[in-house]
């Protein structure tokens, strides 16, 4: 199920920082005492190949982010002490060193679950020995989820694993949700900042096409 267009689950993760700190963040809190916007991404594993090119594209674009009012916020189902080893690995080795955002440790998946996001199939329940057993990693998808300053989710998207995000991408659709907010105009195909936009009625929407 969707949560476009819906609250964002009211939970508290763990989350660690780059000092080595465990805390708790509720993304949906987040948002809205802090009056920002947030990316939430979600990877498959630490110390992998596709995950730390990803992470360093998020952290390359924080200057960017920032300037939209955005905090970022990573997260996988690893622990908070796998995340701070990986936070120490250099970059030239494989790790994230450099990455200041915070990643949720959601090691009980209780936020994951929630999400629908988890690699899982194929479940089977042994009556006898009352087991459940599934096929699949147990660990997430690449999962997105910008939500806005209420606490809403006005995008989400899933790549399976091998398939890495464009955070450019990302950087667009908060320009346009931005847009959108301030002028209450729609953003069509395409739609950059400082690109024509339009009214969301029939006038609309015949004057843009004959301009484009």
């Amino acid at each position: 199920m969707t949560l476009v267009g819906k609250q964002f689950p009211n939970l508290a993760v763990d989350a660690m920082n780059e000092m080595g700190d465990t805390f708790k963040i509720n993304v949906l809190e987040e948002a809205k005492k802090n009056n920002k916007k947030i990316v939430l991404f979600w990877y498959p594993k630490d110390f992998t190949f596709v995950c730390p090119t990803e992470l360093h594209a998020f952290q390359a674009a924080m200057d960017e982010f920032e300037k939209r009012n955005t905090m970022v916020i990573g997260a996988s189902c690893d622990t908070p002490e796998v995340h701070f080893a990986w936070l120490n690995t250099p970059k030239d080795d494989g790790g994230i060193e450099g990455v200041t955002y915070p990643i949720l440790a959601d090691t009980n998946r209780n936020l994951a679950n929630r999400l629908g996001i988890l690699d899982i199939t194929n479940e089977r329940y042994d009556e006898e020995t009352g087991v459940l057993t599934v096929d699949g990693d147990n660990v997430t998808y690449r999962a997105t989820y910008l939500i806005d300053e209420e606490g809403t989710v006005f995008h989400e998207g899933v790549n399976h694993m091998p398939v890495g995000r464009n955070v450019n991408e990302f950087l667009r659709l908060i320009d346009a949700y931005a847009h959108v907010q301030k002028n209450g105009e729609v953003c069509p195909a395409n739609w950059e900042e400082g690109k024509q936009a339009m009214n969301a009625n029939r006038d609309g929407v015949a004057t843009y096409l004959a301009s484009n």
